[in-house]
């Protein structure tokens, strides 16, 4: 069980990366510059993100509207076999694809979690995915998953062997199951509490463990943290972290995730030139990781943007 790697010995540093599949064109060697330079500070695992495909409709003579995919995005599923075929041995690290439940029929979501099962990833995180258009929500696959829950559950029954449709034979898998929780309110949620009973029926629905949205203050994930405990969630809640690196994030982020930026965090970037960014977030992002690490969080979980120098330079000073 992936969990299983968040127990440690005094002082160890217990960590992972979120990384974007390469772009369409480009080949897992592509990631391989980016990733080799910091897995000798051995990260426990690599997870590799999956977004809805954005379509493109047209309406053909007799009126019928076809879609197709205006952008096609390589697979989370094949981009982490391949990686765990490189790596997971020699650096002991888990691949961890993203399953969504935005674009996919039930059946669908079954045969991709047939084809983890094949391919050795045995630990999946389990997301609702982003609405194509976050002006009109979330629409599900008219024969899909509209929560994330409902993905967890699917999981769950095939551990027990327990199939979408009878087949002769099933088998139980054994996935580890991770999914998403969000110390500032998921943009859909009316509110916090609302939020968390959301979290809380993924976790009861068989939900191993959570990661957080990037944070960008350590009260503010305790405070998470302490209000999961209140409403019963008791799995590991792994802190996701995100070092800021321009000005035009203080904007960009909070829009397009839905998170808050600190204060004094916001008014020392403001104060300063662009090219100061990088080290002002390298400084606070680091600062959070000592003050987490201190107060014994399971694991330290990074979103890279396939940026993976900067998350090496923060590794390196926690080791």
């Amino acid at each position: 069980m992936y969990t299983d790697k968040f127990a440690k010995a005094p002082g160890e540093l217990k960590w992972s990366l979120e990384i974007l599949p390469p772009e369409l064109g480009k080949t897992v060697r592509d990631l391989q510059s980016m990733l080799e330079p910091i897995l000798e500070y051995k990260p426990i695992s690599i997870d590799v993100t999956y977004h809805q495909e954005e379509m493109a409709w047209q309406t053909k003579e007799n009126g019928v509207k076809v879609g197709y995919p205006q952008r096609k995005k390589p697979g989370t599923i094949p981009v982490c076999a391949a990686l765990s075929l490189l790596y997971k041995e020699k650096f002991d690290v888990e691949l961890i694809p993203h399953l969504i439940c935005g674009g996919f029929s039930v059946r669908e979501c079954e045969e991709a979690l047939i084809d983890c099962y094949a391919s050795d990833l045995h630990t999946v995180l389990a997301l609702r995915g982003d609405a194509l258009d976050p002006r009109g929500g979330f629409v599900p696959h008219p024969e899909g998953h509209k929560y994330a829950s409902q993905l967890v559950e699917q999981i769950v029954a095939m551990n027990r062997g327990n199939y979408f449709y009878p087949i002769q034979d099933p088998f139980p898998t054994d996935f580890c199951i991770g999914v998403a929780g969000y110390p500032d309110k998921h943009c859909d949620a009316p509110n916090m509490a609302y939020d968390l009973q959301n979290l809380k029926t993924k976790v009861d629905k068989g939900a191993h463990y959570v990661v957080t949205q990037m944070v960008f203050s350590v009260e503010s994930y305790f405070s998470f943290v302490e209000q999961a405990r209140q409403m019963g969630i008791t799995v590991p809640i792994v802190p996701g972290l995100k070092m800021l690196t321009s000005k035009k994030q203080l904007t960009v982020l909070p829009r397009r995730f839905s998170v808050e930026i600190p204060h004094d965090l916001t008014k020392e970037i403001i104060a300063h030139d662009d090219k100061a960014t990088k080290q002002i977030g390298l400084e606070w992002t680091i600062a959070m990781c000592r003050d987490l690490l201190a107060q014994g969080v399971p694991s330290l979980h990074f979103y890279s943007m396939n940026n993976g120098h900067h998350i090496r330079d923060i590794v390196k000073q926690l080791v």
